[in-house]
């Protein structure tokens, strides 16, 4: 029977002194990063750091995090029996206490791994209190995305005319770009564009083909 409740009252009884940093936060982390990868993935091994790693299991961070991956909302009753959910759905997760470096102390790194051999996709997060969250690599590539708009992520190979090519689509449209990021590192690029409105499916293929992408991904 499903309970009427927010995750802070679901998570409270049960663990101690959940927060919105601690599990809200991490919920959101785990279920952007879940739509930023490819389906398919049967494990996933969390990396905490700092306060993290110090009060997952207290605070409900491990729960929290494993529900995000499998698609629940940072207020999704369902996040209470994460774990069992877990082992119905074949997901198998694993926790590491680690040191990220310089980076909040409120950050996850996640690895998700897929049985067919593909090689496994890496995303990493912080939980920057009050339930706002910035993620901040993926693919080892640094990035700073707050999940609040609708946003294309490419990552390429050198090469000349990408952003000019993404902008003439997006401007024939009728997109704003609210805001167009690229973080270059040697010869690869992430190319971060932030939108003020969904993006329709014509225009994202033909972005999708138009250029030799290494990754791109469409987060609404």
């Amino acid at each position: 029977m499903a309970v009427n409740a927010s995750i802070f009252d679901i998570l409270g009884p049960v663990m101690v002194g959940p927060s919105s940093s601690h599990t809200a936060g991490a919920a959101k982390i785990a279920n952007v990063a879940r739509r930023m990868v490819d389906p398919g993935f049967n494990e996933v091994d969390f990396y905490l750091h700092g306060s993290f790693a110090k009060t997952y299991k207290g605070h409900g961070t491990n729960r929290a995090l494993v529900g995000g991956v499998l698609g629940y909302g940072p207020d999704d009753d369902r996040i209470i029996n994460a774990f069992e959910y877990a082992k119905e759905a074949g997901l198998n997760y694993k926790f590491i206490e680690t040191d990220l470096g310089e980076v909040h102390p409120n950050t996850v790194r996640m690895v998700f791994k897929y049985p067919d051999g593909r090689s496994p996709i890496d995303i990493q997060g912080s939980s920057i209190g009050g339930g706002a969250i910035v993620i901040n690599k993926i693919y080892g590539n640094p990035i700073e995305y707050y999940a609040k708009r609708p946003t294309l992520f490419m990552a390429y190979g050198e090469q000349k005319g990408v952003i000019a090519f993404v902008s003439n689509i997006l401007y024939s449209n009728g997109y704003n770009i609210h805001e167009m990021k690229t973080i270059k590192d040697g010869d690869n690029v992430m190319l971060v564009c932030e939108l003020d409105e969904p993006l329709i499916p014509e225009a994202l293929e033909k972005i999708k083909n138009g250029k030799d992408f290494t990754f791109i991904k469409y987060i609404d």
